[in-house]
């Protein structure tokens, strides 16, 4: 029945992301392919397109045992249980181990970049975990290290359009911004690829950009001056409190720019590129085909 393809399976199948890479792996005619859910009725649409879907909690072990089941190539997406301390690492860990329980030949999965325990990115240690097991599980596994995503930028430069000001605690760091399109053909390549050892590859942008290379881009785009504006941390904190977002949520987007500050979101690769063929969007490329988004409810003079 399968033609002797390996069996591929995604996790976290409902999201963005997971949804994405189902259509691409469909596109592939890659397969047979398993979208594992908490919500399975959100993808009946695939069911009709022959995916088989399951349903799988990672915060229940029993459920990743039958999800799990027959799956040849397995794709963990990260989940979002971030706001309790700990969860997210537990439900990665659940993962890996029923991966391996179930003869699981390759592991994907979608981390984050230079995540090691000196990252002052507050979420970096779940991820650091997740890789460090999956280096100790049996599996091989695919590591990839996803840089930030250049659709974050949409809502923040839209603000920075609305105030011609763009405020950041980044200093003069560089970030290799990704399209979660690229991330999203990067781990369907890499699912359904022949590679069975092990790697940790940086999913990246073909470029490095400061806050104020975004600055000039959106000025450009919009045909409105918008200026970079160097924050203090504490003073980005209290900003992004002051509109509504909770402490610990607000600490959390600031240890992205402490990183940035530093440097470590500045590595450029050419993996995309090398997984799927295709070069990565440019961010200024991007925000020009999302204009319509990035000026919402702006006047453009």
């Amino acid at each position: 029945m399968n033609n002797g393809k390996p069996t591929l399976l995604v996790t976290g199948a409902s999201g963005h992301l997971g949804r994405r890479v189902l259509e691409l792996l469909l596109e592939a005619q890659a397969g047979p392919i398993i979208a594992a859910t908490r919500s399975p009725e959100k993808l009946d649409n695939f069911k009709q397109r022959g995916v088989v879907v399951r349903y799988a909690d990672f915060d229940s072990p029993a459920s990743l045992d039958t999800a799990f089941a027959g799956a040849d190539r397995l794709l963990i997406i990260s989940t979002d249980a971030v706001g309790v301390p700990g969860q997210r690492l537990k439900q990665h860990l659940n993962a890996v181990a029923a991966a391996e329980k179930a003869g699981v030949g390759h592991v994907v999965y979608t981390s984050l970049t230079a995540p090691g325990p000196d990252s002052p990115v507050l979420l970096a240690p779940d991820h650091h975990g997740t890789e460090t097991a999956l280096a100790g599980s049996k599996p091989g596994w695919t590591v990839l290290r996803n840089n930030i995503y250049a659709d974050t930028l949409l809502f923040t430069l839209n603000q920075a359009i609305q105030l011609g000001k763009l405020f950041a605690a980044a200093g003069d760091g560089k970030t290799a911004y990704v399209t979660r399109e690229d991330c999203a053909r990067a781990a369907a390549a890499a699912l359904a690829s022949s590679f069975s050892g092990r790697r940790t590859l940086d999913i990246t942008g073909p470029e490095a950009l400061s806050q104020a290379d975004l600055a000039a881009i959106v000025s450009a785009l919009s045909g409105q001056t918008v200026t970079y504006i160097p924050l203090e941390l504490e003073t980005l904190v209290q900003n992004m409190v002051a509109g509504g977002l909770p402490q610990p949520v607000a600490e959390a987007y600031a240890s992205f720019d402490i990183a940035i500050a530093q440097g470590r979101f500045s590595t450029v690769s050419n993996a995309v590129e090398e997984l799927t063929g295709r070069k990565p969007m440019r961010v200024a490329d991007f925000l020009a085909a999302h204009q319509e988004a990035l000026l919402q409810g702006i006047a453009v003079h």
